[in-house]
């Protein structure tokens, strides 16, 4: 983003929050219509919009915008009719009434530890320190309430007033993390759970002559087999959270997500996100000094590809890559058209 694309932004807000003051409306709910105002104002809080972290502000704004505008361009206003609303599409997105925030979760971009971080935020664990927390115990089924456990009323309440927030990542990035922490991996009881469930069918399905050891283990499908494998599309079985389509687990042209924060920037968005929520006694984890991204292996692991497998992800994660604004080139060095 260039400067004067940041600070135009930041003047736009400045004008917007003066004309909320001088109309007396900095405290009331905002309507379905009006939704967009949650952007800028709360109830409690007239943010300034200068200050060190004005630029993730800024960022998180044009991100709306931009992903309102692609939904418009991609699915039309379908997308956005309460009609269209079913509770059991909210599954991925968790409830903080204390905060009025909605979060939908993604695995594979951040999830065990913002989720650490609401336990903190909402009280339910003792410390300040969300690295204490076991990631078992972030993941457990009973730690949140879903979207999907309200009724259809109380849904459109929360997504006409909550903010509502949502953590994207490059779909291929994401692709390969899932694959190394849940297949490549060894000894580790994630990666086991995974192996057995799905390794052992992969091999068997897309190997020959297979080892009975790796029949037996599943541990240690290859990336092109891995992908060969999500892919798929003649059966439901390839389709699982750590890999599905953000589009499809969070409804992104449905819900109207007014906090987009990106991976590549986690640590600065989350920093706002918690200063918008007013919880100032919990930081989010930084990434560990120690650990290779992800990023840097993306090379390695999809010059094993076919030009048909990389065609096949771009058909895949299509909505993912328009709607978030991330580009094959990004990854593969080429696009694929």
């Amino acid at each position: 983003m260039t400067g004067c694309r940041v600070w135009g932004t930041v003047l736009l807000l400045l004008s917007i929050s003066s004309s909320a003051v001088n109309a007396g409306t900095a405290g009331e709910r905002v309507s379905v219509n009006d939704e967009r105002r949650r952007s800028f104002d709360t109830e409690e809080i007239m943010y300034s919009w200068t200050g060190p972290n004005a630029l993730a502000r800024s960022a998180l704004v044009e991100r709306q915008e931009r992903l309102q505008y692609n939904c418009e361009e991609i699915v039309g206003d379908r997308g956005a009719r309460n009609e269209d609303l079913n509770p059991k599409s909210f599954r991925n997105i968790l409830v903080d009434e204390q905060h009025e925030l909605l979060y939908c979760y993604v695995p594979k971009v951040a999830c065990t530890n913002w989720k650490r971080v609401l336990m903190v935020a909402t009280g339910k664990w003792p410390g300040n320190d969300p690295m204490e927390i076991p990631a078992y115990q972030a993941h457990s089924p009973g730690t949140f309430l879903r979207l999907s456990n309200y009724t259809l009323p109380e849904i459109e309440r929360m997504l006409a007033t909550y903010d509502k927030l949502i953590v994207v990542r490059h779909p291929l990035e994401r692709l390969l993390s899932a694959y190394r922490n849940k297949l490549e991996a060894k000894h580790e009881k994630s990666s086991r759970y995974f192996q057995t469930r799905f390794g052992k069918k992969i091999i068997r399905r897309y190997r020959h002559n297979a080892t009975e050891e790796s029949l037996r283990k599943g541990d240690d499908v290859t990336f092109r087999e891995f992908v060969e494998f999500v892919t798929d599309d003649s059966s439901n079985e390839t389709r699982n959270e750590h890999w599905k389509p953000i589009y499809e687990l969070c409804q992104p042209c449905l819900v109207n997500y007014n906090l987009v924060s990106k991976y590549e920037s986690l640590v600065e968005d989350a920093t706002e996100v918690l200063e918008r929520m007013g919880v100032e006694s919990v930081n989010f984890p930084a990434k560990p000094a120690n650990s290779e991204p992800t990023a840097k292996k993306l090379e390695k692991y999809y010059s094993t590809l076919t030009y048909k497998q990389l065609r096949k992800l771009a058909n895949l994660y299509k909505l993912d890559l328009r709607l978030f604004d991330y580009s094959l080139e990004d990854v593969l060095g080429f696009s694929l058209a």
